[in-house]
């Protein structure tokens, strides 16, 4: 017998069907008589109306597969994406060197930074120790402070 999507996606939503209702009657305590044998044999109609559409379907399936391995990170854990090391080197970065950054004057960007509300100590100070661990605030800070004058 060859398969053929004119019954293999039937079966399967039928299966489906009838597997969900025989499922809620039990979760709910509604289930009489065979509800639970109908359930548990349905169970294996339905496993066995997947397998079928899943081989008619063989190509589509596997398309979707490979859809969804493309997002499976392959770097190791954690890394983030590509610009957060450049992100993590402004944080660290000492008040003169974002004043570079940014072309202006180290004094100028003490200025910023206060405006921003974050007063540094000394031109030692970063994005990191003046907003803290929070990478979040720390792109917003130097959002604000690296904006050209007037933007």
């Amino acid at each position: 017998m060859r398969l053929q999507r004119d019954w293999t996606t039937p079966l399967t939503m039928g299966a489906f069907g009838l597997v969900a209702v025989t499922g809620l009657l039990m979760f709910f305590h509604l289930d009489s008589g065979l509800n639970k044998t109908a359930h548990e044999w349905l169970s294996w109609v339905l496993v066995a109306g997947v397998a079928a559409h899943a081989a008619v379907n063989a190509a589509g399936l596997q398309r979707h597969l490979a859809l969804a391995a493309s997002f499976v990170p392959l770097g190791p854990a954690g890394d983030g994406p590509p610009f957060l090391g450049a992100m993590r080197a402004l944080a660290d970065a000492p008040v003169p060197v974002l004043a570079q950054v940014a072309g202006t004057t180290p004094e100028a960007m003490r200025d910023r930074l206060r405006a921003a509300g974050h007063a540094p100590a000394s031109d030692a100070d970063t994005a990191r120790t003046l907003a803290g661990s929070d990478l979040g605030e720390q792109m917003r800070l130097l959002s604000r402070v690296l904006r050209p004058a007037g933007g």
